[in-house]
């Protein structure tokens, strides 16, 4: 496996930059496991290519492919988009080229760190052909999970300006992964987290060795509608598994439930914990007032039919669906959990804040929501300022003021190894 790491690296570099890289536009290249899948990543990365292609040259390199059209629907307009792993069975390539492919995607990816949540889903097709995409290029490289800030880190390719972007806490991450980072995210020239807390945590974890820099995901235009106020319906989304909660929010609503028989929990979202939360559903009697519905194609239209949100998961990097909801005029109800509830809502002014994981706490925040229709309209006003904030043309200028930054300033190690290269060659 070193070996084969060692010749990828060195493959990355074989072909030079050319010496007048710095004219012109660069490139701004991201590096996402799915452009056609679902979540906050996906639709952070999306949002963020679409307002830079007005500025940039824009690709976005797609780990895997899976679906025809993107779960999210077109791709913003001027944004390329490529996958290293098409798996649709219409993508199957000629022989022998097939008989490459098949070979390679039956080898584990030796530039893949094992500890990420997606690592089984690399191979050694997904590092050749990334290797491939990247020799060569001019611009910048931003990464969107650790797995792919890694394998930009240990590849530095020549001429490209490293970006890290992080999603979730420092210590959701299990250790191998954070001593990783340690080593390697030293070698990138920014690394971009969503709160300041987060920014504190990677600051001392990497002892100053990278630029740590705050720049929160942004929530995207879901329509001018707004949320029925009036409506009986608490909304839940995201995917059913141990992080969104979902078997806590579940017992928290049946006690709405015993109280306003006559309100509604709707759930969308898919996931492997389906069976687990239906069986719970049934179990506790409230087949006739929660559904579990598939991931809503539309989530403003689903936002406009409700009146309260709630967030219950147990942890979060930067909850985008919590920012929609509020962005759509619903009353929110969020767990503080670690991290970014925390620094969206404020208590009592554009939503109700609850301790982590306090299942009676919960039910109480939506119980006085329930309750008291002047604090959900109140709440629900406040929420709609807030995630204004968020909206791109707030955030895109500090997304144009680091890459500005990084690009007049040259990256020292862009410098270094261009250095290093010429000498390599000059004596190979």
């Amino acid at each position: 496996m070193a070996l084969a790491r060692e010749a990828l690296r060195r493959s990355v570099v074989r072909r030079p930059a050319s010496g007048d890289e710095a004219d012109g536009e660069p490139r701004v290249t991201i590096l996402l496991f799915s452009a056609w899948g679902m979540g906050g990543t996906t639709r952070a990365a999306l949002n963020l290519a679409g307002y830079l292609a007005g500025r940039y040259e824009v690709e976005i390199i797609s780990v895997i492919r899976r679906r025809e059209a993107p779960f999210f629907g077109e791709f913003p307009p001027g944004v390329k988009v490529t996958a290293l792993d098409d798996q649709r069975p219409e993508a199957t390539p000629r022989e022998p080229m097939a008989l490459v492919r098949r070979l390679l995607r039956s080898c584990p990816s030796v530039m893949t760190h094992s500890s990420d949540r997606r690592a089984a889903e690399f191979n050694v097709w997904t590092d050749v052909r990334l290797v491939h995409m990247l020799r060569g290029r001019r611009g910048f490289l931003v990464g969107t999970r650790p797995a792919l800030n890694l394998m930009a880190a240990e590849l530095s390719p020549p001429g490209l300006i490293l970006i890290g972007e992080e999603q979730m806490h420092l210590q959701h991450h299990a250790r191998p992964l954070r001593k990783a980072m340690k080593r390697l995210y030293p070698k990138l020239d920014a690394f971009v987290v969503l709160t300041d807390g987060a920014k504190q945590d990677y600051d001392a974890h990497l002892d100053g060795g990278v630029r740590v820099v705050r720049i929160p995901n942004t929530v995207r235009d879901l329509g001018e509608g707004s949320a029925d106020l009036d409506s009986k319906t608490v909304l839940a989304a995201g995917r059913l598994v141990d992080q969104k909660g979902f078997d806590l929010l579940i017992p928290a609503f049946a006690q709405v439930a015993a109280a306003y028989p006559d309100w509604r929990l709707k759930i969308c979202g898919r996931g492997k914990w389906r069976e687990r939360l239906q069986t719970m559903i049934e179990a506790q009697g409230l087949t006739d007032v929660v559904t579990l519905a598939p991931p809503a194609k539309d989530m403003g239209a689903e936002l406009e039919r409700a009146s309260i949100f709630a967030l219950s998961s147990r942890f979060e990097g930067f909850p985008l669906i919590l920012l929609e909801a509020m962005s759509k005029g619903t009353a929110v109800v969020s767990f503080a959990c670690p991290t970014g509830p925390g620094d969206i809502v404020e208590d009592h002014r554009n939503g109700l804040l609850v301790p982590p994981e306090e299942v009676g706490a919960f039910a109480a925040g939506l119980l006085e929501l329930v309750e008291d229709e002047e604090l959900r309209r109140r709440c629900a006003a406040a929420a709609v300022g807030t995630a204004r904030q968020y909206r791109m043309e707030a955030v895109g200028p500090l997304w144009e003021a680091l890459l500005r930054d990084l690009r007049e300033e040259p990256a020292r190690r862009i410098r270094e190894d261009r250095a290093e290269q010429r000498g390599t060659l000059a004596t190979g």
